[in-house]
């Protein structure tokens, strides 16, 4: 059995061998690679992405990420084009076959066929004399020196280095098109990162009461609107004007400083310029202001400065966005 420390070694071997071949693949990004990404660009129809094996996973991860990022992609396993899944292609689609070898029985059937029926092939291939290399209308290079398997057999630096021009390609597609943070989050709809994207503070405020006072309110009936609510703050209003925050924290410190407390009222205690923040403005922003000034609670105004509600810490991780 291996000691920790000769698992460590093979570890960092490993991650330095597959990051050697990423760093080659820089020397093998040439004017073909621009070609591919105009053509791509041009596409009237979708990017088609096969492969068999370890191949076939990264291009399903390759589809995935065009998809996201404004290129419509979809997989197609190289075994299963060649019993009927070949339909899925349309006349105006681009494919790129994934290969390390080039010379799979697979791909050396599956390639005639691409080819009779028109449609542009981008061979992304291990081996530049392979029979894919040969009948591909562009190749891309993702030749490595070897594998991470002491063997030299299991797909690991050939399939990170697969991975590694996928992802090129599509950042370069994605720079072309100009997609935007706007787009990605339209893509993104689920999950915390299409949160962080789209979801806006005022989304957030909306599910909450607005919880306020006025300078002159006792501290018996601030205390019991800070309870009634349940976000831990109320906000201390003059007329129309926000004069300040009343929070957890300061009835904390009201308590230490004061013995009797029947006299006070809220503006005795309250803390005067409160961190405000637009309902417009995304949860995130909320999040990193929450951050910055160390609080857990932030006023949410509306556009024309008027009180609007409260974001609590709670409310982020509830969402997700943390």
């Amino acid at each position: 059995m291996k000691t920790d420390f000769e698992i460590c070694q093979i570890a960092q071997k490993t991650l330095r061998m597959e990051a050697e071949g990423i760093q080659d693949l820089c020397n093998r990004v040439n004017d073909i690679f621009p070609k591919i990404v105009h053509l791509i660009l041009s596409l009237s129809g979708r990017v088609v992405v096969t492969g068999v094996g370890k191949s076939a996973i990264i291009a399903q991860k390759i589809a995935a990420t065009f998809n996201s990022t404004g290129t419509p992609s979809l997989f197609m396993h190289a075994a299963d084009a060649i019993h009927g899944d070949l339909g899925m292609i349309q006349h105006d689609d681009l494919i790129i076959c994934i290969s390390k070898s080039g010379n799979t029985p697979e791909i050396k059937v599956l390639t005639p066929l691409l080819k009779q029926a028109g449609n542009a092939l981008v061979g992304m291939v291990g081996d530049m004399q392979s029979f894919l290399a040969r009948q591909a209308d562009f190749v891309l290079d993702t030749s490595v020196v070897s594998e991470a398997c002491p063997h030299n057999l299991a797909p690991t630096t050939s399939t990170t280095a697969q991975l590694a021009m996928g992802d090129a390609l599509a950042i370069c597609l994605l720079e072309s098109r100009a997609f935007s943070r706007a787009d990605f989050a339209r893509y993104h709809p689920g999950g915390s990162l299409g949160k962080r994207l789209y979801l806006k503070v005022g989304d957030l405020s909306a599910n909450h009461e607005k919880p306020q006072v006025g300078p002159n309110t006792p501290i018996r009936d601030v205390l019991i609107e800070i309870t009634k609510n349940r976000l831990g703050a109320v906000v201390v209003i003059d007329g129309a004007s926000i004069v300040g925050i009343i929070t957890d924290g300061d009835v904390r410190r009201m308590l230490e400083k004061y013995t009797h407390i029947g006299g006070l009222k809220a503006s005795d205690i309250m803390s005067s310029s409160p961190k405000c923040i637009g309902k417009d403005e995304l949860a995130v922003n909320a999040l990193e202001a929450l951050r910055e000034n160390n609080i857990t609670q932030i006023i949410v105004l509306a556009p024309d400065g008027q009180y609007e509600g409260i974001v609590h810490l709670h409310d982020l991780l509830k969402e997700g966005i943390i």
